[in-house]
């Protein structure tokens, strides 16, 4: 199986070239970009050294059903998806925040309610919660957006006005679009027999609007449960059935990587990357309800670069 690690595209009207810890972004022109979804994964804000077969392929075509299925809500940056790993689309000015929004305790933060933290990104958290409960209305929990290597750090909603990262008033927006996507991804899941349990958002601003970039409702940007079993696994304290890429993070962390200092990634064997690969497609197919079809992976750059020219790029 082939993958897709690195791009190095040269388009007409190109103007400057970002790599992303995933994607590859190419600017054209003032107003336009080509996002590349490559092959690349990426966990405890670590690129990995091996890619994953199809990945860039799912996580683009998550997003743009879900970019479609929520245009109503707010409006978003794409334009077309011309190649299974690419979508064109306007070229915003991102906000330096994240928009993190939970509808269940677990992952990172049951990992800081766990030691004693009743309070996350301004938001207070009561006492005597269990793992994978239901909060009672969802919350945002917000981040800065770190440079590649660096960790994205938490920060609260008053920290984000009073350091002027975002004015007060489009901030209240950005929390109002949340909650919408979060509410309209939670009713598509439950369609799905799957539990919307977090993801992420990212916006910015076009022409003085606002608009939603970037990935959404995918299962890097995002955590699933089955609907099936929840409320038994939940009694019994054991651990949920998840459609995210925890189960990357689970398998570095049982061998000893969590991103720190001086630890090593263990050693992605053709076996582990093909495990992943499988997963991905599962994930894919369960999100989506649509049987995945994999695109030809014989000369992938020249199938995208050929694909991007047919829609006049």
């Amino acid at each position: 199986m082939k993958s897709l690690t690195k791009t190095s595209f040269n388009f007409k009207n190109q103007t400057a070239v970002y790599n992303g810890k995933v994607r590859d972004v190419y600017f054209i022109g003032d107003d336009t970009l080509i996002m590349v979804a490559t092959d690349r994964i990426s966990a405890f804000d670590v690129i990995l050294p091996e890619g994953i077969p199809y990945k860039g392929q799912i996580l683009n075509q998550i997003a743009a059903k879900f970019l479609d299925d929520t245009a109503d809500i707010v409006p978003n940056w794409k334009i077309a998806t011309p190649d299974p790993m690419v979508t064109i689309g306007k070229k915003c000015q991102g906000y330096p925040v994240e928009m993190i929004v939970r509808g269940y305790l677990c992952g990172s933060a049951w990992r800081a309610y766990k030691s004693g933290v009743r309070e996350i990104c301004g938001v207070k958290i009561p006492d005597g919660m269990k793992e994978n409960e239901k909060f009672p209305t969802p919350i945002i929990t917000p981040t800065t957006k770190a440079e590649i290597g660096e960790h994205d750090q938490d920060i609260s909603k008053e920290e984000i006005i009073a350091k002027g990262l975002i004015p007060a008033d489009e901030y209240e927006e950005l929390e109002k679009y949340t909650l919408a996507l979060f509410n309209r991804g939670t009713e598509i899941a439950a369609k799905k027999g799957l539990i919307l349990v977090d993801t992420k958002y990212e916006f910015g601003k076009c022409d003085g609007k606002i608009y939603l970039m970037d990935e959404i409702h995918t299962p890097d940007s995002s955590r699933y449960f089955y609907s099936e079993g929840y409320e038994e696994r939940f009694a019994k304290g054991e651990p949920q059935k998840q459609l995210s890429k925890e189960f990357v993070r689970e398998w570095l962390m049982d061998n000893g990587f969590q991103g720190k200092a001086g630890q090593k990634v263990p050693e992605m064997t053709p076996a582990i990357v093909e495990s992943i690969s499988n997963r991905y497609i599962e994930l894919y197919e369960h999100i989506t309800g649509s049987k995945f079809e994999k695109a030809d992976t014989s000369d992938i750059e020249q199938r995208i670069k050929t694909n991007i020219e047919k829609a006049g790029y």
